[in-house]
């Protein structure tokens, strides 16, 4: 019986990324057996796409890539057949977000986000150097946000931006702003695409995450791993998936899901 053909979503920040210095290091031999594999590693994170570009050239990574929450899915050139690259757009624009956030602030609530800071007050915040704070910066559909005021005011403004069909979504370190959109319409998108190119084949979504920013997509996968962190344990175990908690934290417990898969799948 043939090998199925595996697919892998993953998150970044918390998962493949280390949650304290973003390195991927320790997930190094799973990635490499994956590459020999010729497994696409979709990333799909709320980082900008001029960043998950910098992170795609260390990694060698030539495969498609969900940003800033599934604002947009990237298509790099010649993925699925001759053409340029594309690039496929859901939901509300950043600039519809940064007005209704204004017009939120004008009411009283208390929060500072990117479009607030510059890249030196950022790159604090965030632990990144400035040049990654300014990609960053850099958005299409999504706004990360500090929250500055109490707990009853936060579910007052949750409410406000329902009210415009937006949403806020809990990251590993910030609060975003967005449309109704998230990170599993990208996930959909991309595994109509393979199936599509792959049609006699069995595919086999993995999807690898931290936080309940990536339970949609996790309910999207066939599989889902849930990498142990600061916030997995608010993650529910999708009922409709394999579903797999990692011991190890961060990279270390996505390298060795990881390996455990492929090999099973006979990779």
């Amino acid at each position: 019986m043939p090998k199925p053909r595996l697919i892998v979503f993953s998150d970044l920040d918390g998962t493949l990324l280390d949650h304290h210095n973003y390195h991927w290091s320790a997930a190094r031999p799973a990635l490499e057996r994956l590459a020999a594999a010729k497994i696409p590693v979709v990333l799909n994170s709320s980082k900008t796409a001029g960043e998950i570009r910098a992170l795609r050239d260390e990694l060698d990574n030539n495969a498609p890539y969900i940003v800033e929450n599934g604002a947009a899915v990237v298509i790099p050139a010649n993925c699925f057949g001759p053409g340029p690259e594309q690039v496929e757009t859901f939901g509300a624009s950043r600039d519809d977000v940064l007005a209704l956030l204004a017009q939120l602030r004008d009411e009283g609530f208390q929060f500072r986000s990117f479009s607030d800071m510059s890249a030196a007050e950022l790159a604090r915040n965030a632990g990144l150097s400035e040049s990654a704070a300014e990609l960053a910066k850099d958005r299409a559909g999504t706004e990360p946000l500090l929250w500055e005021g109490d707990d009853a005011s936060l579910e007052a403004f949750r409410q406000k931006l329902a009210a415009q069909n937006c949403r806020l979504v809990q990251g590993g370190r910030f609060l975003h702003a967005m449309g109704t959109f998230d990170k599993a319409d990208g996930v959909r998108f991309l595994l109509r695409k393979y199936e599509a190119q792959y049609p006699a084949e069995k595919i086999i979504a993995i999807a690898l995450g931290d936080s309940p920013n990536d339970q949609h997509m996790l309910e999207e996968a066939d599989i889902a791993v849930i990498v142990k962190g600061a916030q997995s344990d608010s993650v529910s175990l999708p009922s409709q998936s394999r579903a797999i908690r990692s011991i190890k934290e961060g990279p270390a417990g996505w390298n060795e899901c990881v390996l455990n898969l492929l090999i099973e799948y006979g990779y």
